[in-house]
């Protein structure tokens, strides 16, 4: 997989902390952590981090070096879109959110990016959401030039 989880492994055994902290930025990546984390018996707590943004709402990244001034300009794009979306979501509940999705996509790519993916998904394993699904992710990756951008948004859906 993309995650290399040998090399936590090897940190983890070699040591052997209590607790380790992983940034929220990479949703997915936090997940795999925890959940091998788990299935190999580690006794470490996983601690997730709020993302680090810049005063625009633009993820804090090394892939940030990337961007050239115009790209920097336009690269809050994404966050601001993930917003959108949960803002939706949060006020009309259980509605068919492809159309959403679509526009956003739409929005991304008239702003010069290229979408990688935009998807909802369920906060608790990353599978598709159901009705009664109430905590949400919203991830999205997109290309701006030589940059992938990542980002996401929690969700709580109201009953």
């Amino acid at each position: 997989g993309i995650y290399d989880t040998g090399l936590c492994t090897k940190l983890f055994n070699m040591l052997q902390p209590d607790v380790a902290v992983f940034g929220e930025k990479d949703f997915q990546q936090l997940l795999v952590i925890r959940r091998f984390s788990s299935d190999l018996c580690f006794p470490i707590e996983i601690i997730g981090v709020p993302t680090c943004r810049e005063v625009d709402g633009l993820a804090m990244s090394s892939r940030n070096g990337y961007l050239n001034e115009v790209q920097r300009d336009q690269a809050p794009l994404l966050y601001r879109e993930l917003r959108k979306l949960k803002k939706v979501l949060e006020s009309a509940g259980h509605i068919d959110a492809k159309p959403i999705v679509e526009q956003a996509c739409n929005a991304l790519s008239l702003g010069g990016f290229i979408p990688d993916y935009l998807e909802i998904r369920r906060a608790s394993d990353l599978a598709e959401p159901t009705v009664e699904d109430q905590e949400l992710v919203i991830l999205a990756a997109a290309w701006l030039g030589k940059a992938r951008l990542i980002d996401n948004i929690r969700v709580t859906r109201p009953i």
